[in-house]
């Protein structure tokens, strides 16, 4: 079974809730708290002790599975990573995007300005 966390929400902070949860979890596994291939507590099991939506849980899972600090592996859940706990801080604590989504998104953006610009009348 997964361990018991000690993370807490304040919804007097100006920091979103996600942002809370998933800065209190790269702490606990850089910290050696969370060990890799510790298995975290279920987006619902967390939501309902802390209190919030199951979707804040789950956008924080998602930020540390996108910087490496947790995989998925299905219906056994989700676990700590090997390589997270070397103090590394990826895009998952700043709630920033990765390098390739940040050129994916440019270029996007880029493709759409040529596209209005070469309209045939």
């Amino acid at each position: 079974m997964s361990k018991s966390l000690k993370v807490r929400v304040s919804r007097t902070k100006p920091e979103s809730m996600t942002k809370q949860i998933t800065n209190q979890l790269i702490g606990l596994i850089q910290a050696g708290t969370l060990a890799a291939g510790d298995l975290l507590p279920s987006e619902r099991m967390l939501a309902d002790s802390l209190g919030v939506a199951r979707n804040v849980v789950r956008r924080s899972y998602e930020y540390l599975s996108s910087g490496g600090q947790i995989e998925g592996r299905g219906r056994q859940g989700r676990r700590v990573t090997s390589g997270s706990s070397k103090g590394r801080k990826g895009a998952a604590a700043t709630g920033q995007k990765s390098s390739t989504a940040k050129r994916k998104a440019s270029s996007g953006s880029a493709k759409g300005k040529s596209r209005s610009g070469s309209k045939a009348r």
